[in-house]
């Protein structure tokens, strides 16, 4: 796991470290590891370094400081530098006067926006991790003039750097360099954020436990449940899939189909919808009432089964058999019409809930807003239930406060049937025994592997991402 710490944390580790090592050579540090990947970004833009044309985005504080020293660096490798100063009487002195011992330049700011459209590349180091809100009017007018690749030190500005909210005029990074430890803007915002690059200054003895994490596909590989050889088709989980309706059977179909592909064993399917899951999964055991379902490990129960009083009623059969239940959809509905349903639990059995930020404001009556993290925390603190918060950044929370983050590879889940999709899935997990904070982290990120599979740059539907779950579950398996 790749662990991410509030800025809160990072700059009190910085502190610290900063006491026991000579003035600026932190800056330097950092400074150089900014200059090299701009010189990868130069080579793969342009095909050379030296002779190409850089421009310097230099706000006051720190992160203008690390640009003018990179400007610095970049000097010796033959780059025409220049600097773009928006604060002239806050520009960090050392930097600025290095800058300009390499043969830099500052730029008046009448030739700031032809500079711009002629360079190659341009650095942004306008604000780090201390500042907050969209871009100033004197910044944000420079956006129309940014053609080339742009390279963020430490995260893009106009980014909040702990929420990855866009509240105006922001910067959009093709890569980032960032130092000594990932932020949540990184994890939250990669559009903004472009490719991270993290460049090690020495934090690591400082930094303690990481405030959230992302799920490296190695720790998915080695959570994901495969059969051994003394298994059998009870032995490895069985998932109960309560879905759909027989007007609607699409629903029941993909969740069932989904934990099918998820694992091998057994899958149960119990729901009016029954005669079209064995027309599609023949190896599905499927009934037409929750009650005839026979033994599980774990119901997922929602997608489709409405919000009247045959839908609640088998919410609060599920949640009655003492096993995990996964909610889902019109699941999350329910409880957030008639919280009293979750009576019907035995308060030491794990529940997921999986709501979009829809469901997600219905149930606890609060919009999610820009902290997701926080927002997820607090509801999964709220109802004892880990809470996998669905958005184009996935965020999985857990009743003890620990949290992930999935970053996708493009946005092609964004398309009807892919949560019943990813809620079969996470069925199937907790239903072989994962740890269900952990397995909602890995049925995300095998997810959104499936759908870049799926698509290969193109739209995909929802049938397309569940067809792609074993080539999903091999690709990560490889890294195992």
């Amino acid at each position: 796991m790749r662990g991410v710490w509030t800025t809160g944390r990072v700059r009190a580790a910085e502190d610290r470290l900063l006491a026991r090592v000579p003035e600026g050579a932190l800056m330097r540090r950092a400074a150089f590891g900014v200059a090299v990947h701009a010189a990868e970004l130069l080579a793969e833009h342009t095909g050379r370094v030296a002779g190409t044309r850089v421009v310097l985005l230099v706000g006051a504080g720190n992160n203008g400081g690390d640009a003018l020293w990179a400007g610095a660096f970049l000097r010796r490798r033959g780059v025409g530098v220049a600097a773009v100063l928006l604060k002239p009487e806050k520009a960090h002195r050392a930097g600025l006067a290095a800058l300009r011992r390499a043969g830099g330049r500052v730029l008046p700011p009448a030739g700031w926006a032809g500079a711009l459209e002629r360079a190659d590349l341009v650095v942004d180091g306008i604000v780090g991790i201390s500042a907050s809100g969209p871009l100033r009017p004197d910044a944000a007018a420079l956006l129309p003039h940014l053609t080339a690749p742009v390279l963020a030190v430490d995260l893009p500005s106009g980014v909040d750097p702990d929420t990855g909210a866009v509240a105006g005029p922001a910067i959009t990074a093709t890569r980032t360099v960032t130092f000594g430890a990932r932020k949540p803007v990184h994890a939250l915002n990669p559009e903004r954020c472009g490719d991270v690059h993290l460049v090690d200054i020495g934090l690591g003895d400082e930094l303690g436990e990481p405030d959230l994490v992302w799920l490296d596909l190695a720790d998915v590989a080695a959570a994901w449940p495969l059969p051994g050889p003394g298994d059998d088709k009870y032995s490895q989980g069985v998932p109960g899939i309560a879905a759909g309706s027989a007007a609607y059977p699409g629903a029941a179909v993909l969740a069932a189909g989904a934990a099918v592909r998820a694992k091998s064993g057994l899958v149960r399917y119990a729901g009016p919808a029954a005669d079209a899951v064995r027309a599609h999964w023949p190896e599905v055991v499927a009934t037409g009432s929750i009650t005839d379902a026979g033994r599980v490990q774990a119901w997922m129960v929602g997608p489709g089964i409405g919000t009247g009083r045959e839908g609640r009623e088998v919410l609060e059969y599920a949640l009655g058999q003492g096993v995990p239940v996964v909610a889902d959809a019109d699941a999350i509905t329910l409880i957030a019409a008639h919280e009293e349903v979750l009576d019907a639990r035995d308060p030491d059995t794990p529940l997921v809930l999986t709501p979009h930020a829809g469901e997600f404001a219905r149930l606890t009556g609060a919009e999610v807003g820009a902290d997701r993290v926080a927002a997820a925390r607090a509801a999964a603190a709220r109802f004892d239930a880990v809470v996998l918060l669905k958005g184009h950044c996935t965020v999985v929370a857990a009743p003890d406060g620990r949290a992930l983050v999935n970053t996708p590879r493009g946005s092609w889940l964004a398309t009807a049937g892919s949560g019943d999709v990813l809620s079969g899935m996470l069925g199937a997990l907790v239903a072989a025994g994962l740890e269900p904070w952990l397995a909602a982290g890995a049925a995300a990120r095998v997810h959104a592997e499936a759908a870049a599979i799926a698509a290969a740059g193109a739209p995909v539907p929802a049938s397309g991402v569940l067809d792609a779950i074993p080539a999903a579950i091999r690709a990560v398996r490889s890294l195992h």
